[in-house]
């Protein structure tokens, strides 16, 4: 028999308020408070409309009459405001908020059609097009640079929202780490069913599951993120929520995944059982072959445009240091297939050689070899690799199906043979010259955060996943975080 918490039912009766199921990682679900501060998109959105009012202005100066200048900026930040675009977090311009944005340029459209029709405007149809284009494009343009400023900046006009960790010590600190990870929310405590050992947190703990709405007041949560746990039966969540509701703290309950994308992941309703339903990876079928031919189109373009570069760095490396200036190494592809992988050289020609001798000094808490000021390193070569130019040549890699663009990172024949348990699922798909592991810190990460990237990587996979992976790629390498 299931054993539950007894919480008091609410006075009266109250209907429960929304209770979100968190699909995957918690750090991706939570709805933090900026939904409260609508003003930190809206100087953008009036700024997006004075620059649709202007366009179409130069189209003819005769157009717009005084009055409409004014009001059309006022004007679509309430359409904005209709379709619900201020609802979301400006920390981040996720598909939903893009199709917000458009869902108002629409509506924009249909309303200026109307005014038109009244007569209350004078505008051509490529006006009108001019007019809602502009303004679309612009908003979300500004808003995109919102949600990619500075963590601090954000941080100071939108406080990360304080969440209480419900569960037991084990599954909770991990979800302290993941949250903390994240860098969007500060845990404000952790609810243990009792007190029990607190090793591992270093947060406010509170002792019992009967204490979770006190808790909440008194460490000014605003929001309850509840574990699996056997000890909340349905009906026990139902009322946390009833409780909670009064003070508009938000409720969400983990569904126990890990590193499960949300768009792998969907509630469905089967009578009064809500469903988690998890779409398997991506690992074969169309978007796969579109993902190969554009992987070696791109790889093929890239090579014609940085030839010159790359022609000159390999006689740079000549004159640098004896020996040839591509470095060939067998690495383990796709489903355990070797192939040679090329690169600048970037150490001296007998590194292979000299290899035992500076084992002691690997950095690695795991398979991989790591060693920041390794002697065998080359004056050129410690340049290349901080600029990531050694990587230039994987490009024909990509081109002969080898690699791809973005995937997990090469390893080596022997890392593969210490593999153990799911590191394997890493072999799943091509490793890529750029990936999760890339622009998250490299050489830095830990041996088991490097897995995790790439695990995350496989599992939920999608052309926008690449597509934002290579646009932080850029970043990654000017900042030489982990490059070495």
């Amino acid at each position: 028999m299931t054993a539950s918490v007894e919480l008091d039912r609410p006075r009266g009766l109250i209907a429960p308020r929304w209770t979100t199921a968190l699909h995957a990682d918690p750090t991706t679900r939570l709805v933090d408070r900026s939904h409260r501060r609508p003003w930190l998109r809206v100087p953008g959105d009036l700024v997006a409309g004075v620059v649709a009012t202007t366009a179409v202005r130069l189209l003819d100066p005769s157009s717009l009459p005084a009055p409409a200048l004014a009001l059309l900026p006022l004007g679509w930040v309430a359409v904005l405001l209709g379709v619900r675009a201020y609802d979301s977090s400006p920390r981040r311009l996720d598909a939903d908020g893009v199709l917000r944005v458009l869902r108002a340029g629409a509506v924009l459209s249909v309303l200026t059609l109307v005014v038109v029709s009244l007569g209350l405007l004078d505008l051509r149809p490529h006006q009108m097009l001019a007019l809602v284009a502009t303004a679309s494009v612009t908003s979300l343009t500004l808003r995109a640079g919102l949600a990619h400023a500075p963590a601090g900046v954000l941080r100071r006009a939108v406080p990360p929202p304080r969440v209480l960790v419900v569960g037991h010590r084990r599954a909770a600190t991990g979800v302290v780490e993941s949250l903390r990870r994240s860098g969007d929310f500060t845990v404000a405590g952790v609810c243990l069913p009792s007190a029990a050992s607190t090793s591992g947190l270093d947060v406010p703990v509170v002792a019992g599951f009967e204490r979770i709405v006190s808790a909440v007041a008194e460490h000014r949560a605003d929001a309850v993120v509840v574990l699996p746990c056997r000890h909340f039966a349905p009906a026990d969540l139902r009322r946390l929520g009833w409780r909670l509701e009064p003070a508009g703290t938000q409720l969400f309950v983990a569904s126990g995944l890990q590193d499960v994308g949300t768009t792998r992941a969907r509630l469905h309703q089967a009578g009064d059982l809500p469903l988690l339903h998890v779409r398997h990876a991506e690992l074969g079928g169309a978007l796969r072959v579109v993902k190969e031919v554009a992987d070696r189109l791109a790889a093929g373009l890239a090579l014609l445009l940085v030839s010159p570069v790359l022609l000159t760095l390999a006689l740079a490396v000549r004159l640098d240091s004896p020996g040839p200036a591509l470095f060939r190494q067998v690495r383990v592809g796709k489903d355990g297939q070797t192939f040679t992988m090329v690169k600048l050289r970037t150490m001296a020609h007998d590194a292979e050689a000299r290899l035992v001798a500076v084992v002691a000094l690997n950095e690695s808490d795991g398979v991989l070899f790591k060693v920041r000021e390794d002697p065998r390193v080359t004056r050129l070569g410690r340049l290349l690799r901080r600029s990531s130019l050694d990587e230039l040549p994987q490009l024909i890699n990509v081109l002969l199906g080898h690699m791809s663009l973005v995937g997990p990172r090469p390893p080596l024949q022997g890392e593969v043979a210490a593999y153990v348990g799911d590191t394997h699922r890493r072999l799943a798909v091509k490793p890529g010259i750029t990936g999760l592991w890339q622009v998250s810190g490299r050489s830095d990460l830990s041996w088991e955060e490097s897995v995790r990237l790439d695990l995350r990587y496989v599992d939920n996979w999608s052309m926008t996943l690449d597509l934002l992976i290579l646009g932080r790629t850029a970043r990654a390498v000017l900042s030489r975080r982990g490059a070495y």
